[in-house]
């Protein structure tokens, strides 16, 4: 979401429509919806015009709108999943984050050409511009890098804790050398879930070039014990005085007084109780009013800066699903009740989007690196143990110590892998059909067909003599049964055995680390270092062209949909 610098227009993607509405601010009314493509994300105006560009997250494509007209007045394709875009003043360059491959690019909008790009870490989302330098975080670690300009390469960092993740985005104070960034904490070493996310609100003093001059502050301690989740975005109002900052598990919103002290740094001035799944806050430039973007209630809602009180609202667009998939995706995003009753973690802490939260956690059963839910549908059983076979199965994640609910279902919960629990429970069913309902997207490596790498790789993997095609067989890559290749039998956690489920390999590509304990930290380690015995593929024969080769096939699946002609 984005106020014109005039404050006359909003613009805000909705993300499950496809679309880019536009909105007058002083009559409160939408003016045009404009068709953009799947999943849009972050959008801006470029500089103090009424054109605006907005990252189109899943067709990998920045488009370009006239707001006052509604029009589309242009396209510039990228590599993959554009997130986060900012103008410069004087709107002659644009600056996007490519989550992958982790790049930041320069953009000529006039041109309608990419100028310059850097590698800047892995998986980038947040994007900010101060000054003469571009702040930029990385998803998975929360880790704040800087990129200087004029040059166009990294300068510093600011690393924050091993434990910091899921973090969207980042923006600057006005006129302080200060940024402030959303994001979790995941402590994977609970081994009972409870207690180990927590909503943090993280300050960089940007003047400071060293890596341990960052501060974070708890969230859901910020007012006595009032427990919120999901931090998704932070606003600074243009004065410099105010912090507004939504959490999108709860519903909730903290106003804050901001104060340039390098300690408490922020201190509370309200909360407010707003719609449903909040992912976006934007202040008008007059510092008089703030408008948050609720996701599945799709409006903008208007509120007074000084009383806090509500004084508009905007439908901005409609959904486009059935009800039962809406119903299901707001449990999917909600750490309120039914599906918690202490408001510190949704479905979505997890597996965002459907994403991996790319971590390994020490789970009850053992250690387990959490899965996408990508294909869900196709590639049941659940779980690297199996210990599902239906998503409604998850009845019992409700109502275990992890979220502690009373649950879905009215009564007696059947057995997992046991009669099925699909029919017992109007929200559970939706809830289900919700996580069944991710796609695979194609492979961003796949787009100019596959390389001779590729193909050589893809001749050793459907060998024989290498193996790896037994397991990793089928449209999904999968054989959907349990094996033990010698990856569990090194954790004295482990408590379901060592056999696991074949996992998927498609969109493999994104999804590290590996195996059910993460200790891949990459494809090539899962062929090598973590496979000392041959037992998962035969692979110490082969030369290290080879491992090569095969590792680049992997990063092609899917190159073609399951099921496409």
């Amino acid at each position: 979401m984005d106020i014109s610098t005039d404050g006359a227009l909003l613009v805000c993607s909705n993300r499950d429509a496809g679309t880019l509405s536009v909105v007058d601010l002083k009559t409160k009314r939408k003016l045009h919806e404009v068709e953009v493509g799947r999943h849009p994300e972050c959008v801006t105006f470029i500089g103090e015009s009424y054109d605006v560009a907005v990252a189109i997250y899943g067709e990998d494509r920045i488009d370009f709108v006239n707001a006052k007209s509604g029009k589309k007045t242009g396209s510039l394709d990228v590599f993959d999943e554009p997130y986060s875009v900012v103008s410069n003043a004087d709107g002659s360059r644009l600056w996007a984050t490519l989550e992958y491959p982790g790049e930041v690019l320069e953009i000529d909008p006039a041109k309608n050409e990419i100028v310059r790009q850097v590698q800047a870490g892995s998986f980038l989302r947040g994007l900010a511009l101060h000054d003469d330098e571009l702040l930029v975080t990385e998803y998975f670690t929360g880790i704040v890098k800087s990129i200087d300009v004029k040059d166009f390469e990294v300068t510093h960092e600011w690393t924050g804790s091993k434990e910091d993740n899921i973090c969207r985005q980042i923006t600057v104070h006005p006129t302080w050398s200060k940024a402030y960034l959303p994001h979790q904490r995941s402590l994977t070493e609970v081994s009972h879930g409870s207690g180990s996310i927590f909503p943090y609100l993280g300050i960089v003093n940007t003047d400071v070039h060293d890596k341990s001059v960052r501060k974070r502050k708890q969230m859901d301690s910020f007012r006595g014990t009032y427990v919120v989740a999901n931090p998704w975005e932070v606003a600074i109002s243009p004065d410099g005085k105010r912090l507004y900052i939504v959490f999108a598990g709860t519903n909730d919103m903290y106003v804050g007084d901001l104060l340039d002290d390098d300690y408490h740094e922020v201190e509370f001035a309200g909360l407010l109780r707003i719609g449903s799944n909040p992912r976006a806050v934007k202040v008008s430039p007059d510092s008089k009013t703030f408008y948050v973007y609720n996701a599945l209630d799709f409006n903008v809602v208007a509120y007074d800066a000084a009383t806090l009180r509500q004084h508009g609202e905007i439908k901005v667009t409609e959904w486009t699903g059935t009800p039962e998939l809406l119903l299901g995706k707001k449990l999917f995003y909600t750490a309120n009740p039914p599906m918690t009753s202490r408001r510190w973690i949704s479905c979505s802490s997890c597996h965002p989007d459907g994403n991996s939260d790319g971590r390994t956690w020490q789970q009850p059963e053992g250690l387990r690196n959490t899965q996408a839910v990508f294909g869900l549908k196709e590639t049941h059983p659940i779980h690297w143990s199996a210990d599902r076979d239906e998503v409604q199965d998850f009845e019992h994640t409700i109502r275990s110590p992890l979220m502690g609910a009373r649950g879905l279902i009215r009564g007696r919960v059947n057995d997992a892998l046991g009669k099925p629990n699909a029919g017992l429970s109007r929200e559970l069913d939706a809830l289900a059909a919700y996580a069944n309902s991710h796609p695979f997207e194609l492979s961003p490596h796949a787009k100019q067909g596959l390389s001779e790498s590729a193909r050589r790789g893809k001749m050793l993997f459907l060998s024989s003599e290498v193996g790896c095609a037994k397991c990793h067989s089928g449209p999904y890559a999968t054989d959907l049964k349990m094996h033990d290749v010698g990856t569990g039998r090194d954790d004295p956690s482990e408590l379901m055995g060592t056999k696991y489920d074949t996992p998927t390999l498609l969109g493999v590509y994104r999804t590290a680390p590996y195996l059910h304990d993460g200790t891949a930290a990459t494809l090539r380690d899962v062929l090598t270092t973590t496979n000392p015995k041959d037992e998962h593929g035969k692979t110490s024969h082969l030369k290290s062209s080879d491992i090569d080769d095969l590792v680049e096939y992997m990063k092609v699946l899917p190159y073609e949909l399951p099921g496409s002609p």
